[in-house]
C-alpha cells in the first residue's frame, strides 16, 4: 500500500533541507552578529568563531543545495561535537541535558549529507537537471 504523500516525496525532501538549512544559519547569525538574539557572554570564543561560520555559510549552503552531501556532513559532525561537548557532559538523555536540538540537527543533517540536493537545489542544475525536475541527488 502506498502512502497518500509518496508521489511528494521528493517536494516534502526538499522542503525539509530548505527549512532546515533556514533554520540553521539563524544560529551562525547569532553567534556571529548577534542578531536576532545575542549569545549569553559565557559562550567560549571557539564556539563563536569555529561554530558560527560552518552554522551561517553551512546552513546557507543546504539551504539552497550547494556541496549539500559535504556541507550537510560537516555541519552534522559539528552538531554531534555540540551535543557531546555541550550537552552530554551534563547527562546523557537528550532530555535531561536539553539536547534535543542539536541532537536532532546532527540526524537530519546525517540524512541530507546521504540523500544530497534533491530537487529544487543548486547541485540538481549543476548535475544538468531542471530546477523542479527530478536531476541527481
Amino acid at each position: 500500500m502506498t502512502s497518500f504523500m509518496s508521489k511528494y516525496s521528493a517536494q516534502c525532501y526538499a522542503l525539509m533541507r530548505i527549512v532546515t538549512g533556514f533554520l540553521f544559519l539563524w544560529h551562525g547569525c547569532q553567534k556571529l552578529f548577534d542578531f536576532p538574539v545575542g549569545m549569553p557572554p559565557s559562550v567560549p570564543a571557539f564556539i563563536t568563531y569555529v561554530a558560527g561560520p560552518i552554522e551561517l555559510i553551512g546552513g546557507i549552503l543546504v539551504m539552497i543545495g550547494l556541496f549539500t552531501h559535504w556541507t550537510a556532513f560537516i555541519t552534522s559532525g559539528l552538531m554531534a561535537f555540540a551535543y557531546w561537548i555541550g550537552h552530554g557532559t551534563k547527562a546523557l538523555l537528550p532530555l535531561q541535558n536539553n539536547g534535543e536540538l542539536a541532537a536532532l540537527y546532527c540526524f537530519v543533517f546525517l540524512f541530507i549529507a546521504a540523500q544530497g540536493g534533491g530537487i529544487w537545489s543548486v547541485d540538481s542544475l549543476r548535475a544538468g537537471g531542471s530546477p523542479g525536475g527530478p536531476g541527481k541527488r
